[in-house]
């Protein structure tokens, strides 16, 4: 045990025995103070002033100043990289579209780069397409916690169907990355939680001239959407909430939040084994047994990881971390799931599924969980934690193990991280989510989600005071851009604010392929399989 973590388990211990019961007991009670503005008192935070340069392929950039801490709003800033592309027909300009990646930890000026030519014509003749790195992520002050090296060692260390004994060992990995984050970024620590954000939201909003928010998260950025939401109700114009997030149990019931988490990523992987059993000839892997098969690849690259072209190694834990974002493509992607598990169990490096996380993707991923960190409201009591993390385990025996007691990655990683979190929590939203007067908001839910299950969309659809709730009946993860059905109704939801009928229902997912396709078929970019691997640049599908 290093001396970093014996520090941190010792602080770990000494919460777990102050703890008010109230907080253990994760009885989601709310208080109000949040929604009184922390700045009323000292004045508004000056507006920032956005000074626009040209950024290659008729985008634009710049830099906005916001306050680091928005209790004193004319003290200390921060800046924000921006972007935007202004629309292209100026005839039919309504405003500002902002859009939001999930994460958190994903780059926005990344995704609308990224994104842009994909969204509907629509969209693009009548916004500005705008996106910006939240605070902490990116190019707007990028926290870190371990750094390359050590992630690497974590990563490489990690197993794919740890054993036994593993819950102590991930809970004294998880205090040394906490003691990382303080070693390393701590001034920021205590600022990048989503109420703070959120009011980032509301100040470029101002910038940029718009009277109302015009807005589609995916994602994590459905649980930014809501918070702005409900401090700003009546600044709403539109909001489309894409693969939505339970506010409630995301904010103070993270165990709550969790297990349906671990439940949808495993049903999601269980389903594609079960296509894999039911057609053999277009999966190719399992050889009759699937499940066994998998179960039994985990152990073997465990036991003797493959070499990677780079000169690292690929185990158990590198399949499945790969595994839980590719997943997210839904069933278009199964043939090559299929193709790549079976390189796998060849040992043949040039799996898209043995290629482990990259420097890219801890950029991704430190962010990821410091967030989640501040936002998320966890009991520190240790007898707590071990009792859900493994419960959390073998309620999802395909892929919840690696999760669990891995490295503190995404999201399912996180609470072993986060119950031992000893930072401030300012900019944590602690109010109501119900934002009563708005506009109407659009949520969306996958049916098959592996990332947010479809009850969080259910759920954030009746936590609002005035919200729609259209559902994709598919696998994998979110709607827009994947259904040709939904994105219509997104469009024009954002352009013309006609909100779907109650009951809206999509059921046009793209069906598996016959054969591992070469091409990004219809309903995704494939990503991994056209650039080889992605390290969680998020994408919108793309409908053709």
């Amino acid at each position: 045990m290093t001396t970093r973590a014996r520090r941190g388990f010792a602080r770990f211990r000494i919460a777990g025995a102050v703890v008010l019961a109230l907080a253990a007991a994760g009885t989601g009670v709310r208080v109000m103070a949040a929604q009184t503005d922390p700045t009323a008192a000292q004045g508004a935070p000056p507006v920032p002033s956005l000074t626009w340069s040209d950024c290659q392929d008729g985008f634009e950039c710049a830099n906005a100043a916001v306050p680091v801490d928005y209790r004193e709003p004319q003290g200390r800033t921060m800046t924000l990289a921006v972007i935007r592309k202004k629309a292209a027909d100026p005839a039919q300009r309504k405003g500002t579209l902002f859009l939001q990646p999930g994460g958190p930890g994903n780059s926005g000026v990344d995704f609308v780069r990224g994104n842009y030519a994909s969204l509907p014509a629509a969209l693009r003749d009548s916004f500005d397409v705008f996106g910006y790195d939240v605070r902490g992520v990116g190019r707007s002050s990028a926290v870190q916690c371990w750094d390359d090296q050590r992630y690497t060692q974590a990563v490489t260390q990690a197993k794919g169907a740890p054993g036994p004994d593993a819950f102590e060992p991930a809970v004294r990995q998880a205090a040394d990355f906490d003691q990382a984050c303080e070693d390393n970024a701590g001034d920021l620590l205590p600022y990048v939680g989503t109420e703070y954000v959120a009011r980032d939201i509301d100040l470029l909003r101002q910038a940029l001239g718009e009277d109302q928010l015009t807005y589609y998260g995916r994602s994590f950025g459905t649980y930014i959407g809501t918070v702005y939401a409900a401090l700003f109700p009546e600044r709403v114009r539109a909001l489309a909430l894409d693969g939505a997030y339970d506010p409630v149990h995301y904010a103070d019931r993270p165990y709550a939040y969790d297990r349906p988490q671990y439940l949808a990523l495993d049903g999601a992987m269980g389903r594609f084994l079960d296509w894999c059993a039911a057609d053999p000839a277009t999966c190719g892997f399992g050889d009759g047994d699937p499940r066994a098969a998998f179960e039994k690849l985990k152990s073997d690259l465990d036991a003797d990881p493959v070499p990677t072209a780079n000169g690292g190694q690929a185990n158990g834990y590198t399949l499945v971390y790969r595994l839980m974002f590719n997943i997210n493509e839904g069933k278009v992607i199964w043939p090559s799931l299929g193709e790549a598990l079976r390189k796998a169990q060849q040992r043949d490096n040039t799996s898209f599924l043995l290629r482990p996380p990259s420097p890219a993707s801890f950029d991704f991923l430190g962010p990821n969980v410091v967030v989640e960190c501040v936002d998320k409201d966890y009991p520190s009591d240790p007898a707590l934690l071990k009792r859900n993390v493994t419960a959390f385990a073998e309620a999802a025996p395909l892929l919840g193990p690696a999760m669990a007691y891995g490295p503190p990655t995404y999201d399912h990683q996180h609470a072993t991280a986060c119950a031992q979190w000893t930072g401030e929590r300012v900019s944590r939203y602690d109010g109501s989510f119900g934002a009563e007067g708005s506009a109407p908001i659009l949520v969306l839910g996958t049916t098959g989600d592996p990332d947010t299950p479809y009850q969080d969309a259910v759920a954030l659809s009746r936590e609002l005071d005035n919200a729609s709730l259209l559902t994709f009946k598919a696998e994998g993860h979110t709607a827009f851009g994947r259904s040709a059905c939904a994105t219509d109704a997104v469009t024009a939801y954002l352009v013309d604010l006609k909100v779907p009928a109650r009951g809206t229902t999509c059921a046009d997912e793209t069906q598996p392929p016959s054969s591992t396709p070469t091409v990004a078929p219809p309903g995704t970019t494939l990503g991994e399989l056209r650039n080889g691997v992605s390290d969680r640049l998020d994408h919108l599908g793309v409908l053709r």
